[in-house]
């Protein structure tokens, strides 16, 4: 192996003698660098590679111990010998008490004891960073296990412990240091309350590996007792002779409380800490019992949070989490020491009530809960506002099982769902037929998109000045092989409900956009489609870029493409609205809000929205021939519109009257009965060419 010497020394002579020395050393070969100044040899340092350091004390640039001290200072791991004439022994001495692995007597240089010292200077200090080094990682490995370690020696007083020794004891390393370990490790029966004989005196005497007994019991510095495990071990030096004790134990107590948690979880929803399925069912069955001993009665609410997985999908399942024990929080404050709430997953809740209960104790808590559930909640410095709708049953006239009554309840929230959400209803035997039906609807549609069965109409749009169509809107129908024609509100809410609408809503913008790119090719006047969107495509994340696809796929032009999204999906969370909005626009696509004014929209977040069109709902237009300024909502949006250049079409426009009126206030586009009903391709196609359809109300 070879060595790289500095050496740093102003005597030429000195420098030229240790040079030949090394330079015939069989314990070599060494590599001499001879530099002048202390300057020098520090800078080449700095740059590595250097084995040992050589180094007179008297240089030009440094005298004395200082010169020993800077050098040390850069090179601690390097080890330092110095060249000394024999009056400057002392300070030669005193370079080693600092930190020098020795030091070299003038006249001796060519000797060849220099290169064997400065190989064992070498080697020793080599040794010692070795050493050093796995001192060190021993220690990194007993401070950083979990299990505690104290060591002894074979009187039984501490020489050591570890980080989770001193937590478990209550003693810091400093103070245990030397103390008798019955002291710091003082153990008892935890059935007799007997002190137990320490281990340490066992393994010392027997030299031997043992544990303790069970129920060993550590008594604490400040007088608190922990249930323990523990080994102890002899330690061996090179002889094989003992030198003390080692003990490993650990906190038993904290496995006995993982224990008990675990049994927590099987019980209860991890994320509300609510009682799960298992404990509800039991808690049912129990107050049926109870009830049918009684005389009395059991109410079973199931409850589903109504529009929760939109917030969910778009914001993320930590906000989404945020809210649910938002709710549950809310739910316990409605609800008597008595009672039961349970978590069944997802957004599902169920509340038992049960102990001698009231014919009225189930609505009164059903009014209390969508009356908590009434005002937002505050979620990462967003407003979140959720309601929910509840179906109720009530033993015995519902059910007179857990499972019978939570199914029954969970029918009748379907129901209060279908009467518009954030209400309750009770549970009648004629939902079960509503409830059959529905799962027939569901089971169908999914059929229906493997089988395409829905099929597109097309509601003509027309400019109310010239009575040219100036696009169409598409409507989606299901025809089915058992029950014929079906309209949107007969199987749309169901599709949101089961997940399905993601999928239909993609394959409606596809159909709609390739039948309009067939409508181009054959016309000169651009014709746009409008088609709606439904909350979930929406807040859908690969939405924006399936709009992106259909368009490259299809050919249409992006303006000719318009979509329409609902005041309450914008306004749900508005800010993340705006960004979706941005992204579409950039897309070139029109963007319009479908029934504007039925929502609670801020008219300062309409002006920061990208929006074309709005459409006003059919509901006020029907109202505009009322008395008594019944086209005044009509008439405020059209001339907000007009102030603000958007396009405005009235919707659902049956009467002579309501068009002279619409006219009057400069509205812009309208649709409905009076000029035609949707229309299937085909004949829309005839109406497009000029022609007479037979289902047009007026051409």
């Amino acid at each position: 192996m070879s060595y790289r010497i500095l050496l740093l020394t102003d005597q030429p002579a000195d420098a030229s003698t240790l040079e030949a020395a090394l330079s015939k050393a069989r314990d070599g070969p060494y590599t001499t660098e001879w530099l002048r100044q202390l300057s020098a040899g520090l800078e080449r340092i700095a740059k590595g590679g250097i084995d040992a350091i050589l180094v007179d004390m008297t240089l030009v640039d440094s005298v004395g111990i200082a010169t020993f001290d800077r050098l040390f200072a850069a090179a601690p791991r390097i080890p330092i010998m110095t060249l000394s004439a024999m009056e400057e022994e002392p300070l030669a001495i005193e370079a080693v008490q600092r930190g020098a692995q020795g030091y070299l007597s003038k006249g001796y240089f060519s000797s060849s004891l220099v290169p064997q010292s400065l190989h064992t200077t070498i080697q020793r200090k080599a040794l010692e960073e070795s050493l050093f080094k796995e001192k060190a990682r021993a220690e990194i490995a007993l401070n950083s296990i979990g299990d505690a370690v104290i060591c002894t020696d074979t009187r039984g007083n501490i020489e050591f412990l570890n980080p989770a020794a001193e937590q478990i004891t209550g003693w810091e390393r400093e103070e245990a240091q030397g103390q008798p370990i019955a002291e710091v490790f003082q153990i008892i029966n935890g059935v007799t309350r007997e002190p137990q004989r320490n281990t340490v005196e066992l393994v010392v005497k027997r030299d031997e590996l043992m544990g303790l007994p069970p129920h060993t019991l550590l008594v604490r510095r400040d007088g608190s007792e922990i249930a323990i495990k523990d080994s102890a071990a002899p330690i061996h030096d090179w002889h094989g002779d003992v030198t003390g004790a080692v003990i490993v134990f650990h906190d038993a107590s904290a496995a006995q409380a993982m224990t008990e948690k675990m049994s927590h979880l099987a019980h209860h929803d991890f994320l509300t800490n609510l009682p799960n399925r298992v404990v509800l069912n039991d808690r049912i069955q129990q107050a049926i019992t109870l009830a049918k001993r009684n005389g009395t009665q059991v109410a079973v609410l199931f409850l589903d949070l109504d529009n929760f997985k939109t917030i969910n999908d778009s914001l993320g399942h930590r906000v989404g989490d945020a809210l649910l024990q938002s709710v549950t929080q809310r739910l316990t404050e409605c609800v008597r020491r008595s009672d039961t709430i349970s978590r069944q997953g997802g957004d599902e809740f169920v509340i038992l009530v049960a102990e001698d209960m009231q014919e009225d104790a189930a609505a009164n808590i059903a009014e209390s809960v969508l009356d908590a559930l009434n005002t937002s909640h505050l979620i990462e410095e967003r407003e979140l506002l959720v309601t929910t709708s509840i179906g109720i049953s009530v033993y015995p006239g519902d059910g007179e099982t857990s499972e019978v009554l939570i199914m029954n309840a969970d029918t009748a929230m379907y129901h209060a769902k279908e009467m518009g959400r954030n209400n309750y209803q009770f549970f009648s035997s004629e939902m079960n037929i509503r409830a059959v039906e529905r799962q027939r609807i569901e089971s169908g549609l999914r059929r229906a998109l493997k089988k395409h069965e829905f099929v597109l109409h097309y509601q003509p749009i027309f400019q109310l000045e010239s009575g040219a169509i100036t696009g169409v809107e598409a409507l989606v129908r299901w025809v089915d092989r058992e029950r014929g024609t079906l309209f949107p509100d007969q199987f749309i809410p169901i599709a949101e409900a089961c997940g399905l609408i993601v999928p239909l809503g993609r394959w409606v913008l596809r159909e709609a956009c390739t039948q309009a790119k067939r409508w181009q090719n054959g016309r000169v006047t651009p014709l746009s489609i409008a088609v709606n969107i439904s909350a979930l495509e929406f807040r859908d994340k690969q939405f924006v870029e399936s709009v992106r696809a259909v368009l490259l796929d299809t050919g249409l032009p992006p303006n000719l493409l318009q979509l329409e999204l609902t005041e309450s999906i914008l306004m749900r969370d508005a800010d993340a609205s705006s960004a979706i909005l941005r992204e579409l626009k950039d897309l070139g696509v029109q963007l319009a809000i479908d029934d504007f004014g039925t929502g609670y929209s801020s008219l300062s977040y309409l002006r920061h929205f990208p929006i074309d069109i709005l459409k006003i709902d059919r509901s006020f237009v029907a109202d505009i021939t009322l008395p008594n300024d019944g086209g005044i909502v009509v008439s405020a949006v059209i001339s907000m519109a007009n102030s603000m250049k958007k396009r405005v079409v009235a919707e659902g426009v049956e009467l002579q009257a309501q068009v002279d009126l619409l006219r009057a206030q400069n509205c812009g586009d309208v649709q409905g009965y009076l000029f035609s009903r949707p229309l299937n391709a085909h004949d829309l196609g005839i109406l497009l060419d000029g022609g007479r359809v037979t289902s047009l109300g007026t051409t």
